[in-house]
């Protein structure tokens, strides 16, 4: 399984568990599905809705290992 970082894009991050998804959406990620925000990271994402990007980080992985 790829090493998932702050630096993994949200595109390559719902290849690897597209049930992810909901976990996003819950903190108010709605644009998952938006073209543009595949290309962005998981940094840039949590930036751009006011998120600190190592708590974002430590969400999805904690999903991923549940």
């Amino acid at each position: 399984m790829k090493r998932i970082t702050k630096d993994t894009t949200i595109g390559e991050l719902l290849q690897v568990d597209p049930d992810i998804a909901g976990v996003l959406t819950n903190i108010g990620m709605h644009c998952i599905g938006c073209p543009s925000s595949q290309m962005e990271t998981i940094e840039q994402a949590a930036e751009v809705h006011g998120l600190d990007a190592d708590d974002l980080l430590e969400d999805i992985l904690g999903f991923m290992e549940a």
